[in-house]
This record gives C-alpha cells, structure tokens and sequence, in this order.
C-alpha cells in the first residue's frame, strides 16, 4: 500500500485521507479549536477541582466550551477530522464549569453561614493553641 492510499511509509497505521476535487489524495487535518477544546477542558477542569483555582477554571471551562462548539462545527467540513477530540474536550469544559458553579454556590453557602464560619475560627483557634512554642 502506498502513502497516497492511507499508509505512511515506515508506520502501520493508517491516516485519515481527503480526495480533493481536483483528485489529489491529502492528508486530513485535524482541527486546531477542537485540540484547543481538549485542552482547555482538561486545564479547566483540573483548575475547577482545586478550589482556589475555581474562578479560573470557570474561565477556562467557559473558553473550552466555545472551543468545542466551532471544533464540532469545523470538523463537518471535507479534509478535517477532529470530531470526537471536539466532543471530550466539550463534555470536560461542560464538567469544569458545573463543577466551578458548584464550588463557588458552596463556598458562598458556607461564608453565608455564621455558625459554620463561627466553628471553623474555633477549629483554627485550637489548632493554634495546639501547636508546639
């Protein structure tokens, strides 16, 4: 089998290929806004479970979603691929910024609470007064 068929001399696996309309066999792309969305879901996500970083990764949640959408949308047309790294990186933009929502309507609850936050000064009040001079 040749490269123009789908193989790249040297490897076995096979490469996806577009037939232009001139009859010209191409390697297809795959679409930079759906790698993007990949990894802006995964760095949004990773952000949005570490609650300091949880504004942060709404951001970057947010910016994966709108990634993801035009990755899908790039990945109908003819000589580019990218359709299901679009896919996973637009679930885990989704996930980043349920999980950031959840985080800050957490925290808020919690600040919003007088006897929650009462308890927590007394816990770090006895942690100080446990400590070794």
């Amino acid at each position: 089998m040749s490269a123009a068929e789908g193989q790249v001399p040297g490897r076995g696996a096979a490469y996806p290929m577009h037939r232009g309309d001139d009859g010209t066999t191409t390697a297809a792309k795959t679409s930079t806004a759906a790698t993007f969305a990949l990894v802006f879901g995964v760095a949004g996500l990773i952000s949005s479970l570490t609650v300091i970083l949880s504004a942060v990764g709404f951001v970057l949640g947010i910016i994966g979603v709108v990634l993801g959408i035009v990755g899908l949308r790039m990945a109908r047309r003819p000589g580019v691929t990218g359709r299901s790294v679009a896919l996973g990186g637009l679930i885990l933009s989704i996930l980043a910024v349920l999980v950031a929502i959840a985080f800050a309507a957490g925290v808020t609850t919690f600040l919003n609470d007088r006897d929650a936050v009462d308890r927590l000064q007394q816990q770090v009040e006895q942690m100080r007064d446990d400590l070794p001079d």
